[in-house]
């Protein structure tokens, strides 16, 4: 990690977790949102014509604060991997992650010729 300080990771890696969780907690409030509007709507989504609308808004509510619970996951278990001192060593092979990916992705736990055969 030549081109790249551990400190400069860890400040990132927070920066990303601060922000995740931020939209996670927008998006919560967001579904409930949708799911308050749905109350005083038909209960019938399939015969109701605003139905297919109020549950799509909710699917796709659901699903990106799903993706950002995720992404939450893979920056605490990077911060994990900083604090055991594996940051940086690929999971599968156990070879130093480049630095470029790490800069590009930090949240990267395996490296790219490992990332390809997963693929």
């Amino acid at each position: 990690m030549s081109q790249l300080s551990l400190a400069d990771v860890v400040a990132a890696l927070e920066a990303e977790r601060a922000d995740a969780t931020a939209q996670v907690r927008d998006l919560d409030r967001a579904v409930a949102g949708v799911v308050e509007a749905s109350r005083d709507s038909n209960a019938d989504d399939e015969h109701d014509p605003e139905g297919a609308t109020i549950a799509f808004e909710r699917a796709q509510a659901m699903a990106v604060r799903d993706r950002q619970r995720a992404r939450l996951r893979e920056v605490d278990a990077a911060l994990e991997r900083v604090a055991d001192g594996t940051f940086g060593r690929c999971e599968k092979c156990g070879c130093e992650i480049a630095s470029g990916r790490l800069l590009v992705r930090p949240t990267s736990h395996t490296c790219v010729t490992c990332a390809d055969v997963k693929r």
